[in-house]
């Protein structure tokens, strides 16, 4: 198989007869290339079904955030897994659904799948910098079925900046603690109806963490963006051609090696010495033709894109054999105790009568996803009744390559060196999908009532063939077919009810014997809405019934080596919760205004049959137990003072515990498994943002910034491999300047 196809003639052939249409179109602004729905009717009540929350470029503004996890805390129905303090590889569910690598929910860029391979491997372990982005879409439930693969919890559009109507440009740098350091700037304009864009990011630190025996344990990120496009009047049709360039490396020093809660509750920040060589090394590109037409009652979108993203992640996998969780969870053995002296450096591998090598595995990986997606809205008026029809279709193929490799470290006078000609490839294989998606719905409106019908189909062709054994190979076709229905009621100028129901599902990937089930569910939602100009309020309630929970082992939540990309069944499970938000700007007088809001969200997941796995995470499980990393309760609260040239805001965000797994340890016969961390939970956590602004109005504007005000020492999580850290308090300080 060729390591980078390109897309054959037929495919090109139909981008062309698809991107040049002569059709009808509504008016519409250029912002619906890259918005996958404009909801942002700030001054009138919204009367789309569905759950869906747009945070603008001056929401994103307000905190200056670069961590997605932080940014999103403002969105209710969202669960999140901290793992580094950064978001550098975020874990984002929404409605209960694993937040594990943001596997379970469809990402994309601009209106495209932006994950490494979505269907073969949707692991996000490559998300876009947020600093650059300009808008952030969350769909859930029935507003979510025009999204896919992943239609169970819903679909998340991270928006780019537009290429501007006129010159302009901007810089932005800011400095704080640990080291870090944000450059960012762009520059646009429009030569002879050309326009064009230019904008890089760079966001670094030195890491908050205490490395033992001294080094970096923090990243460097850079991001390029270019756009071009062209726009030509013919007739009642306008047409908008672009094109994206963009480029993204990463260099982090990150591990996934923990603590014993003894190590943290004397130093939370602290790193064995162990994981000084880890190290991840990415690179990211993606090309993206864009053509749009619109007149007076049809809008058609077709995109062309191609992603491709490389990996190289050095990290612990082992010592002498043994996981690091098992030696850190049972302490009372005493080779396991020399093994925690030699993780820590307080002792060498290498003595008389014992060798205890550090395994270091190099998860190498290469993905691409390419595609053709051609999207559409048309309005209509058939017996007096106003449709406003929406429809789509794709075809994407992506692929994973793995390359993955071992190598020996002996530890020594406390520095872990490499133990030259010990590499020895462990997995090598190759997977691949093949996927034609389509969609139609139609919004019908009687009167006060809007009723949404629409179906998603997903059709599938995966491969998957092990490089080490050319008889090892598997091909699986799934076809699935996805209803919804919605709708929503108008009582009155400023309220209404909304309600729906659909079919959501997960693919499973390329590699997964038969018995592995896709994942499938019927989720349900109920709720209203209020806005009256100034008072904006939210609730919607949710129930998701699972036919066939899934999960699988990645090293990032399971930790075994033995079960890498396995997955495993988990049968029925429900999933239900509420989800509430309310806004409001209080004028104090006619200089100053008191913005505030909170969001809150009550999630419930539980098992609803029993059965005994050897997933990491949930063991035995019975009807009734818990799913892990699924908090009961989330609150957010934000309050500010603003005047015309100056505000300050605080946000508190309060988590409650969350179980680290579900079941328990098992022993039938021979046959046992032990849960890790059984019984074990993520404490209750209350986080507190604040940041300032003050506009020198054109000589630009200063900012400040203050991320975990309090300080607040908080486990994040115990998975892989021990107690993990928050980000402790940051000081940041900055300086914009646009013209």
């Amino acid at each position: 198989m060729t390591k980078y196809p390109r897309m054959n003639k037929s495919l090109l052939a139909l981008a062309v007869a698809i991107a040049l249409p002569s059709a009808y179109a509504q008016d519409n602004d250029q912002d619906d290339i890259e918005h996958i729905q404009i909801i942002s009717h700030y001054d009138k009540l919204r009367t789309e079904a569905g759950s869906a929350t747009l945070l603008t470029e001056e929401k994103l503004g307000e905190y200056e955030y670069d961590d997605i996890h932080r940014v999103l805390s403002s969105v209710p129905g969202v669960n999140i897994r901290e793992e580094d303090g950064y978001g550098l590889r975020p874990n984002i569910g929404f409605r209960g659904v694993t937040p594990e690598r943001s596997k379970k929910i469809t990402i994309m860029e601009d209106g495209v799948l932006i994950g490494p391979a979505p269907y073969s491997a949707p692991a996000a372990y490559y998300f876009p910098q947020t600093t650059r982005m300009t808008a952030v879409e969350v769909f859930k439930g029935p507003a979510a079925i025009k999204h896919g693969p992943q239609t169970i919890a819903g679909a998340l559009n991270l928006v780019t900046r537009q290429v501007p109507e006129f010159t302009e440009g901007a810089i932005d740098v800011a400095a704080g603690g640990d080291g870090y350091t944000k450059a960012h700037g762009y520059y646009g304009s429009v030569v002879n109806n050309i326009g064009f864009l230019i904008e890089a990011v760079n966001v670094q630190a030195d890491g908050f963490k205490e490395l033992d025996g001294g080094g970096d344990t923090g990243f460097d990120k850079n991001d390029i963006l270019a756009k071009f496009n062209y726009r030509l009047k013919q007739g009642n049709f306008e047409h908008t051609f672009g094109l994206k360039l963009s480029y993204a490396d990463e260099i982090s020093d990150e591990t996934y090696l923990g603590l014993t809660e003894a190590d943290f509750a004397e130093n939370p920040y602290r790193r064995y010495a162990a994981t000084a060589p880890a190290n991840m090394d990415t690179q990211h590109q993606q090309v993206m033709f864009t053509h749009n037409v619109s007149g007076e009652n049809l809008n058609l979108t077709t995109r062309i894109y191609r992603n491709d993203y490389e990996r190289a992640w050095l990290k612990l996998n082992s010592i002498s054999g043994k996981s690091p969780q098992e030696v850190l969870y049972n302490l009372e053995s005493d080779n396991n105790q020399r093994l925690y002296e030699i993780l820590k450096g307080e002792q060498d591998s290498i003595v008389p009568g014992a060798t205890d090598f550090l395994t270091m595995g190099t998860n190498d990986r290469e993905y691409f996803s390419q595609g053709i997606q051609f999207d559409g809205d048309i309005t209509l008026n058939v017996f007096d009744l106003e449709h406003d029809v929406s429809f789509g279709v794709r075809f994407h193929e992506d692929e994973i390559e793995r390359k993955h490799f071992e190598e020996s470290y002996d530890m020594k006078s406390g520095v872990s060196t490499l133990v030259e000609g010990s590499k020895r490839f462990t997995t090598l294989n190759v997977e691949n999908t093949k996927a034609w998606s389509l969609y139609v719905e139609d919004q019908i409106k009687f009167d006060a009532l809007t009723i949404g019908v629409g179906v998603r189909g997903e059709l599938m062709d995966m491969h998957y063939h092990d490089n080490n054994n050319p008889n090892k190979w598997q091909d699986k076709t799934t076809r699935i077919w996805l209803p919804g229905v919605s709708g929503f009621y108008q009582l009155s100028d400023d309220a209404g009810i909304l309600f729906g129901v659909h079919r959501g599902f997960s693919p499973a990937s390329p590699a997964q014997p038969a018995e592995i089930e896709i994942e499938k569910s019927t989720n349900y939602e109920f709720g209203g809405r209020y806005n009256d100009g100034v008072t904006q309020f939210e609730v919607v309630s949710f129930f998701n019934d699972y036919s066939n929970l899934k999960e699988s082992c990645g090293q990032s939540n399971c930790g075994d080596i033995n079960q890498q990309d396995a997955e495993f069944n988990g049968g029925a499970a429900h999933v239900y919760g509420l989800e509430a938000q309310f806004s409001q700007r209080y004028p104090l007088n006619l200089q100053l205004d008191i913005p505030y809001g909170f969001v809150y969200t009550y999630t419930k997941g539980e098992f609803k049959n029993e059965r005994y796995t050897k997933f990491a995470q949930w063991g035995k499980v019975r009807s009734g137990d818990p799913l892990p990393y699924l908090p009961d309760h989330q609150v957010s609260f934000n309050i500010g003072l603003s005047s015309d040239n100056w505000r300050t805001s605080l946000a508190v965000k309060y988590v409650s515990s969350m179980e680290e797994a579900s079941g328990s340890s098992w022993d039938i016969g021979t046959d046992e498994f032990t849960l890790y961390l059984e019984g074990q939970e993520v404490p209750a956590s209350t986080t507190v943002d604040f940041s300032a602004s003050y506009d020198f109005d054109k000589y630009g504007q200063v900012y400040l910034k203050v991320d975990n005000l309090l300080d607040e020492d908080k486990i994040v999580s115990r998975r892989p491999y021990g107690a993990r850290p928050g980000k402790p308090r940051q000081f940041t300080i900055g300086y914009k300047y646009q013209f």
